[in-house]
C-alpha cells in the first residue's frame, strides 16, 4: 500500500503510551503483542517463511477484521506479520467523529489559554520554550480517551484469545503491548521494511528463545 501521500503530515512525536498523549488521534501507530511467556502458539519459521498454524491463522483474520469491525474509527491496517510467538503491525487512525471531538476541545483550551497569556502547544502549557510530556504536573486537556488505540488492541486480543481458546486452551497474551507512535514517512517506509523482513531474520529476533 502506497503511504507517500496517504500519510503524509499526519505522524506524532514518538513516545510509548505518554501520559498526555490523546491515543484516539489520527495517525500510524506501530504495535507490537506477544505471547505469554514468548511461547510459540502461532506457527513456525520455515525457510525464512512464516507458516501459520490455526492460531495463527486466527491472529492473522482478526487483525484484518478489525476495520470492519470498527468501522466509526476510520481505521487503515498498513502493515502485518505473525510470527511464531507475537504479531507486528501498523495501524492509521484516521479523523473520525472521536478524535475530532477531542481535537476541538484541545482547541478551546487553545483559545482560553492564549486569552489569559498563557503559551501552549497541543492545550499543554509551555515551559522555557520547551515541554516535558512525560512531567507528571501536566494535565491532561484531551476528552475522555475512549475509542483510542488501548480499544482497538484490548479488543483484537479478547477476539484472538476467545478464539485460539477453543483450540489450544491454555493460549495467552502478554499483559500489556508496545506502541511506537511513527513521525514521518521515512520512518513508516523503515518500520514496513522492518515488518516484511521480520520471518527472515528470525534467527537473530529477540524474541526466539530458541537461539
Amino acid at each position: 500500500m502506497p503511504t507517500s501521500k496517504k500519510y503524509r503530515g499526519k505522524y506524532r512525536t514518538t513516545s510509548h503510551r505518554l501520559k498526555n498523549f490523546d491515543y484516539t488521534s489520527n495517525g500510524a501507530y506501530f504495535i507490537t503483542i506477544v505471547t505469554k511467556n514468548r511461547d510459540h502458539f502461532f506457527g513456525e519459521i520455515i525457510d525464512n517463511k512464516m507458516v501459520l498454524n490455526e492460531l495463527g491463522k486466527i491472529a492473522r483474520d482478526e487483525w484484518f477484521k478489525t476495520p470492519e469491525i470498527r468501522p466509526d474509527m476510520n481505521l487503515t491496517m498498513v502493515e502485518f506479520v505473525v510470527m511464531p510467538n507475537h504479531i507486528h503491525g501498523i495501524i492509521y487512525i484516521g479523523e473520525n467523529k472521536f478524535n475530532m471531538v477531542n481535537k476541538n476541545a484541545v482547541a478551546r483550551n487553545d483559545r482560553r489559554d492564549a486569552m489569559h497569556g498563557v503559551s501552549t502547544i497541543h492545550g499543554i502549557p509551555k515551559t522555557h520554550g520547551l515541554i516535558d510530556l512525560n512531567d507528571n504536573n501536566y494535565k491532561n486537556k484531551f476528552a475522555p480517551q475512549r475509542k483510542n488505540l488501548s480499544s482497538i488492541i484490548r479488543g483484537y486480543k479478547s477476539a484472538v484469545t476467545r478464539k485460539s481458546r477453543q483450540i489450544t486452551p491454555d493460549f495467552a497474551w502478554q499483559p500489556n503491548y508496545h506502541d511506537r507512535i511513527i513521525r514521518n514517512d521515512n520512518e513508516i517506509n523503515r518500520i514496513r521494511e522492518y515488518i516484511i523482513n521480520n520471518p527472515k531474520l528470525w534467527k537473530r529476533d529477540r524474541n526466539n528463545q530458541r537461539l
